[in-house]
Formats: C-alpha cells, structure tokens, sequence
C-alpha cells in the first residue's frame, strides 16, 4: 500500500515544546481574543465573571447561568464556557462551603449534608420530596454564594489583571507570522 505525500502525518517537531493543559485551555483562548482585538479588560472582567457564574452552587446551572449573563453582558462565550470547565473541581466542594456559610448567615443548626446524598437523592425522590429535604440548603448556599459574589469578583479580577495585561505585552511583542 502506498500513501502520497497529501495523506502523510505532519511530521513531528522535536524542537517545538508541547503544550501542557493549562497552555492549551486556559491561556491560548485568552490570547486568540487578543489577537482578535479584545481589550485585556474586557478578558480580564469576562474571567471574573465567569468564576463567579461557575460557582453558583447549583449543580447543572454553572453552564446556563454563564451563557445568560454572557449574553447580556456582551462576554466572550469561550472564555466563560472554557473556565465554567475548569473550575468544576473547585465548584463541587465551594457547594458545600456556600451550605455552610449560608446556615450560619441565617442562625440555622447544621445539618448533615453532602454533594453525593444530594445527587442520589435528586434520582431518587420526586422533585417535591427532594425540595422539601434540600430546600433550604439551597437557600442557604444561595444566600451565601449572593453575598460572596461581588468579593470573589473583585478579587479574581485584580488578581488576573496583571497577567492578563502581562499577555497583552507580551503578544504585542510577538512577530507577526507570515502567510
């Protein structure tokens, strides 16, 4: 069997360094939107966003809550999807912590809770059965999660502005590739 030159793999580049994950899903979308002419604060308010929206301490809504505020604010969906992803396994455990500072913004006792009982219990019970016994850790994770929000943004947005401004500089320095 002969191949021809058009099937042949792309040779592979020993002196190219791969891209390690984080390379690869959380910094080359940033700089696409560089390239494509987004301001480093409007990456740097979208990222912020995005944290806050993908800790919103409800299972399954992190992806809906970004798309509609995305929207509405005029937000890179990539960005803000791409980072709804990667803080997942920050968003199951900030559940339990938003359930936990919640009940004690509202002087409630403690109850057991966890993520998993949650999760085989929404299989299980009917949806009103299942509000009756998480209704209120759901309240109280909101409640939480509200009052924490603008903090968290605040703090994910300065914090991620000197490394968003950094790649700015330093894609601006870069050369432009000829076609």
């Amino acid at each position: 069997m002969t191949t021809s030159e058009d099937e042949s793999p792309e040779p592979v580049n020993p002196t190219k360094p791969t891209r390690s994950f984080w390379q690869r899903w959380a910094l080359d979308p940033i700089t696409r939107q560089l390239t494509q002419g987004v301001t480093p604060g409007r990456i740097t308010f979208t990222l912020a966003i995005g944290s806050v929206c993908a800790l919103f301490p409800f299972l399954g809504f992190t992806w809906l809550l970004n798309l509609v505020v995305g929207v509405v604010l005029r937000l890179n969906q990539p960005i803000l999807q791409t980072y709804n992803q990667l803080l997942t396994p920050i968003h199951l455990p900030m559940i339990v912590v938003y359930v936990r500072g919640g009940e004690w913004m509202w002087g409630a006792d403690e109850e057991v809770f966890s993520v998993t009982e949650m999760i085989r219990n929404f299989a299980e019970l009917s949806f009103l059965n299942f509000l009756q016994k998480f209704g209120w850790a759901g309240i109280h994770a909101f409640t939480a999660w509200i009052t924490t929000a603008p903090l968290l943004l605040v703090v994910v947005f300065y914090a991620a502005r000197p490394l968003v401004n950094r790649m700015a500089r330093l894609r601006a320095k870069a050369p432009v590739p000829v076609s």
